[in-house]
C-alpha cells in the first residue's frame, strides 16, 4: 500500500474528531453558519416508522486509515434544528477518511447548489438530475420540459460528473405518473450519453423497469450506478454481467437487510461504492437519527465484514472504484 493511499487526519486542517463523540460541528449548540445548506429541512416522517425520530447527530466513529469518497450525499439539506455548512461536513469527513463526495442533486434548486458547491469546494464533484418522483408532478404543471432544460444547461459545468439521481419509483408515484417517469428516465439516459458522463440511478420497488429501460436505451452512459442498491443477489449478478455499479448505504447494516448483504456478498468486487445519501439511512446502530458523510466507515467496517476482507483492502477497492467510475477527485 503506497503512502498516497494511506492517509490519517490532518491535525493542521481539520478540525478535532473524537471517536465515539459527537463533532462538534453537529452539535445542537452551534450557532448557524452563513455558509449553512440553505435547502429544504429533512421530513422527520421519512422512514414512517410510528416512533418519534431521534435528532441528535450520532458520535464519530474510528478513521479509516484509507481514503474513500462518499458517492451520494445531499448537502443541501439540513436535518432537525442542526445547520451545518458544506466547508464544516468536508472537515468532520476528512478527520475520519472521507475525503470527498459527490453532491447530487434531485430538482433544479438542489442541482443548482451541488453545482455551485462543487465549484467552490474542490473535495466535490456534482450530479444534477430531476428525481423520478418529481417527474410527473412537473408534466402536470406543463413545467417538465423547462425543468429538464436547466437541468441540460448544469450538465455543463466542468465539475459535474454525473447525471442524476434520477430513474424510477413506484414506491412513492402510482401508475398514473409511470409515464411521465419512463420519459424522464429515458430524457436523463440519453443527456449522460450526450456529455460523456456517468449517470446515477434511483430505484425503489422498481428493478424490472429499471432493468427494462436500461435495455431499451439505444446507447448507455459511460458509467451506470445503482445508487443506494436496493436489490438482491439476482439483481446483483445482473449488474456483474453488465457492469453496472452498485453503490451501498448504511441500508445494508440493518438488521433485516439480509438480503441486501447476500447481494453485496456475490457482487463483482470492481463494481462496488459505498455512500450515505446524507441525511437519509443512517447506519446501524443509528438508523433512524441524521446521516452525514463522518459516517462512511461504520458503513464501511459492515461491508468488509461481509465480504470477508480487512477494511484497508476494502477501502482501496472503493476508492480505485470510484475514480474508474467518475474520473479523477483532484
Amino acid at each position: 500500500m503506497s503512502q498516497q493511499q494511506r492517509i490519517l487526519p490532518d491535525a493542521e486542517s481539520s478540525p478535532a474528531v473524537v471517536p465515539g463523540e459527537t463533532p462538534a460541528a453537529y452539535r445542537p449548540e452551534q450557532p448557524d453558519d452563513d455558509g449553512a445548506a440553505a435547502g429544504p429541512v429533512r421530513d422527520q416522517a421519512e422512514e414512517q416508522s410510528g416512533k418519534r425520530r431521534r435528532l441528535q447527530y450520532p458520535p464519530a466513529p474510528q478513521p479509516l486509515t484509507v481514503p474513500v469518497i462518499d458517492n451520494h450525499a445531499h448537502l443541501d439539506f439540513r436535518d432537525g434544528a442542526i445547520s451545518v455548512s458544506v466547508q464544516q461536513a468536508l472537515e468532520v469527513a476528512k478527520a475520519v477518511g472521507v475525503v470527498g463526495a459527490l453532491c447530487v442533486g434531485y430538482d433544479v434548486a438542489s442541482s443548482e447548489f451541488s453545482v455551485k458547491a462543487a465549484a467552490e469546494h474542490p473535495q466535490l464533484k456534482a450530479a444534477v438530475a430531476l428525481h423520478p418522483n418529481d417527474a410527473p408532478v412537473l408534466a402536470a404543471k406543463g413545467d417538465y420540459e423547462t425543468a429538464f432544460v436547466r437541468i441540460t444547461e448544469l450538465a455543463r459545468h466542468e465539475q459535474v460528473v454525473a447525471i442524476g439521481e434520477t430513474g424510477l419509483d413506484f414506491y412513492r408515484t402510482g401508475e398514473e405518473g409511470v409515464a411521465a417517469q419512463r420519459r424522464s428516465f429515458e430524457d436523463h439516459i440519453a443527456l449522460a450519453v450526450e456529455r460523456g458522463l456517468a449517470m446515477q440511478i434511483h430505484d425503489r420497488d422498481a428493478h424490472v423497469e429499471v432493468v427494462s429501460v436500461l435495455n431499451a436505451a439505444p446507447t448507455l452512459p459511460s458509467a451506470v450506478v445503482f445508487h443506494c442498491f436496493s436489490g438482491d443477489a439476482d439483481l446483483a449478478r445482473l449488474c456483474n454481467a453488465n457492469g453496472w455499479y452498485m453503490s451501498f448505504a448504511g441500508t445494508v447494516t440493518f438488521k433485516n437487510a439480509h438480503a441486501l448483504r447476500e447481494a453485496l456478498a456475490v457482487a463483482d468486487p470492481q463494481l462496488i461504492l459505498v455512500e450515505t445519501d446524507t441525511p437519509f439511512l443512517t447506519p446501524h446502530p443509528y438508523r433512524g437519527q441524521p446521516n452525514a458523510p463522518y459516517l462512511i466507515p461504520q458503513t464501511m467496517r459492515l461491508m468488509a465484514q461481509v465480504r470477508n476482507t480487512n477494511v484497508e483492502a476494502m477501502c482501496q477497492q472503493v476508492m480505485f472504484n470510484t475514480t474508474q467510475a467518475y474520473g479523477s477527485w483532484t
